[in-house]
């Protein structure tokens, strides 16, 4: 077996031979989608021409079956992919030469893509892409189109016709830029019948494409293309210098690990305010190796400018990221803020001329002039998405287009897409019917809510109520390993999302697991920066965390749980607001922040003395608190009644006393779940509703009061008891 340096061999004959046709197709692209170096996220294609039975004649007929609009290859699986009659296909051809505005720049392309649904074979759901012509025309029965930095950096080279010869001889043919579609398709047709030894085809500033009419050789006859391309490169590469030498060499160097996340801390959630201005964003920070000698190049701010190369990348990081000329070993925090300030009106004013002077009559009305990908020297690189999973993809693909741009570099000369073409990709009239037929974004779409005893209990329940709407949810209770748990079954139920994981918390997903101690305004603070690195920022907090001291027989706790109970219950929700204030004021975006209080707040009674006065406090403080952040946060109260169920106040020794102290009938030697039951029913007959209380119950209100539709009351206190009369207001 022939021995790969840049790629992996992965097939395995023995699992590929127990699949059906369809299931080999599935296997094969699989594979290909594993590995990052052959294609990126969601990028590329493959396709097998299958014989299959046709449900009305009966007759066997050539099928297409070809990876679908969307998808990813890495996870796709028999329904990512749409099955088209090959003879239609191919008689569509003749639909589309008799037209007068065939093209690339006509509407016959877009008319195509919809004509392609009357090809559909057995009624598959699944809508083709626009690259179905490319394999159909191409007359081998196993067809892959794939995205490999390796392969770009040679199409994106401005000899790329010359060096394809030179590193693939007479296999693999060449074809210029041509937006995916029916000329395009046509154009490969006539290379393969001209060119019957032509296995391949350079698609110029794309990627490629490769046939064969064995799936196994196809798979391999990829990856040689692949390898091929790769080591060429990697040779050029080190005689130049290799990574001493890369984009011009070194022009800045690289803070230390604890100065860029400080600098990042502080500088990412103005930045991410700046950002959403129009829509909120989640970041992406990644300050690893390669992406820290790109930024600290010479060359760095002149490619940048060139903007990417391939479509499949700017898509996601727009024609050209923020690069901003910033000295971290002669200028501080301060200055870079300012330099980013400078360097965003610009980048929008930029791009408005960008979309004046490309757009076409009826192109979609501009997107958000804001960048996606800013690049910094010394610090790494901010990718910014409507989640952490496409912020985690943009930060992939701008990845990608570094790799790129290095490649090209070494073996030639980058150059980008012309700025129309780009255009006409990013403003697709196709591309943004797709984003229309996009799901609504769910209630807390594009938010960070902070969950502060998120451990167990309410809080918990709290923190899947709120991921349950799409807000990444930050976990933090005093013990790590309860907040990680915590985070973790959200993140099973989500799933981790797609893309480059970035690096430290940065590599999370929707939900993240931290500790932290809300009696130490340090430990707030370390908490809430770690947030920003995170996500870039947070939009809301919510404070559930408390403590109640067992009292002795007097009713009485010592003095120092007197203290503690307030420390907790009180100065903690005061020290967390008055530090997320900071961070709020920072972003300048509208925020949210919920406080725990309780029904005892205002019902005194004996036993709870601390406990209740503490939560009193809280109660007035939530009222002060809303003086002090407003406009910008708007500061409200839960107070549950008592919750048994799933609450870490009461072990089940408090379970039995208190059963005890109410003369409720129980034995000893109970399941600790029957004496939670018996309580909670207890406590619920003495509310008006008789039913008893639990998380969820309260989840729905601290839900609703950091959804937008309480979005006039700040200052407010629900209740959420029962039912208790000597509770109501007084």
């Amino acid at each position: 077996m022939k021995t790969y340096q840049h790629v992996n061999f992965l097939w395995d004959e023995a699992k590929a031979a127990a699949l059906d046709p369809v299931g080999r197709l599935v296997y094969r692209s699989n594979l290909l989608g594993s590995d990052q170096r052959i294609t990126n996220t969601g990028g590329g294609n493959t396709s097998s021409k299958l014989t299959e039975k046709d449900p009305l004649s009966g007759q066997g007929v050539e099928v297409l079956w070809v990876k679908g609009s969307g998808g990813d290859l890495r996870t796709s699986t028999r329904e990512n992919f749409s099955s088209l009659y090959q003879a239609k296909l191919l008689g569509m051809q003749a639909l589309y030469l008799a037209r007068p505005d065939q093209g690339l720049k006509s509407a016959a392309e877009d008319d195509m893509v919809a004509m392609a649904g009357h090809a559909t074979f057995n009624l598959n759901p699944r809508a083709s892409s626009i690259d179905t012509p490319l394999h159909s025309f191409i007359p081998a029965k196993f067809v892959d189109h794939m995205h490999p930095n390796a392969i770009i950096a040679v199409a994106a080279s401005a000899r790329c016709e010359q060096l394809t010869r030179e590193i693939f001889g007479g296999e693999m043919a060449y074809v210029k830029w041509m937006r995916p579609g029916f000329e395009l398709g046509l154009a490969m047709q006539e290379i393969g019948r001209k060119n019957p030894q032509v296995k391949s085809i350079m698609m110029g500033q794309h990627g490629f494409i490769s046939w064969d009419q064995d799936e196994r050789a196809c798979y391999a006859y990829t990856l040689d293309c692949i390898e091929q391309a790769a080591a060429y490169i990697e040779a050029k590469y080190a005689a130049k210098g290799g990574d001493a030498a890369a984009f011009g060499g070194a022009k800045y160097a690289t803070l230390p690990p604890e100065k860029r996340a400080a600098h990042f801390a502080g500088i990412l959630p103005w930045l991410r305010g700046q950002v959403s201005q129009q829509k909120r964003f989640i970041g992406t920070v990644q300050d690893d190796a390669k992406i820290l000698r790109f930024v600290n190049s010479r060359d760095a701010a002149r490619l940048a400018a060139l903007g990417t190369s391939c479509p499949d990348h700017f898509l996601r990081t727009k024609i050209k990221p923020l690069y901003v000329d910033w000295n971290p070993q002669a200028e501080d925090l301060a200055a870079l803020r300012e330099k980013l300030a400078a360097g965003l009106a610009a980048y929008r004013q930029d791009y408005a001329a960008y979309y004046a002077k490309h757009k076409h009559a009826n192109s979609p009305a501009m997107r958000d002039p804001n960048p996606t990908v800013v690049l910094i020297p010394g610090l790494g690189m901010i990718a910014w998405g409507k989640d952490k999973s496409e912020s985690r993809v943009t930060a992939e693909f701008y990845n990608c287009a570094v790799e790129v741009m290095r490649g090209a570099e070494a073996i030639d000369q980058y150059i980008a897409l012309p700025q129309q073409e780009a255009f006409d990709i990013e403003y697709w009239l196709l591309e943004e019917a797709k984003l229309k037929r996009m799901p609504a974004e769910k209630e807390l779409a594009r938010q960070v809510a902070i969950v502060i005893g998120a451990g167990s209990g309410i809080g918990r329940e709290t923190a899947h109520r709120l991921a349950k709407e799409g807000a990444h949810v930050v976990c933090v209770d005093m013990k790590p390993e309860a907040a990680e748990a915590a985070a973790k079954e959200i993140t099973d139920q989500l799933g981790q999302g797609i893309g480059v994981a970035g690096t430290g918390v940065s590599a999370c997903g929707p939900a993240l697991g931290l500790a932290c101690n809300i009696t130490d305004r340090a430990s707030i603070r370390a908490m809430l920066d770690q947030v920003a690195l995170a996500y870039g920022g947070f939009d809301s907090i919510v404070v559930t965390a408390g403590v109640i001291w067992p009292s002795d027989t007097t009713g009485h706790i010592p003095d120092d749980k007197w203290a503690f109970t307030f420390a907790v219950n009180v100065t903690g929700s005061y020290l967390v607001g008055d530090e997320a204030a900071k961070t709020w004021k920072k972003q300048g975006l509208r925020g949210n922040l919920v406080l725990t209080t309780s029904a005892n707040a205002v019902v005194a009674k004996k036993g709870t003395l601390a406990y209740d006065t503490s939560k009193a406090a809280a109660t007035h403080l939530v009222r002060e608190l809303a003086v002090e952040l407003a406009p910008l946060v708007r500061v409200n109260g839960v107070a549950p009644a008592t919750v048994v169920q799933g609450s870490s106040m009461f072990p089940r020794e408090r379970v039995v006393s208190s059963l005890a102290k109410y003369h409720v009938a129980h034995t000893s030697d109970e399941p600790t779940e029957s004496l939670v039951r018996k309580l909670a029913q207890y406590y619920a007959d003495r509310t008006l509703t008789k039913s008893p209380i639990t998380p969820a119950d309260q989840a729905e209100a601290y839900f609703l009061l950091v959804s937008s539709r309480l979005s006039k009351t700040t200052g407010q206190v629900i209740t959420v008891d029962g039912g208790l009369p000597e509770a109501f207001l007084r």
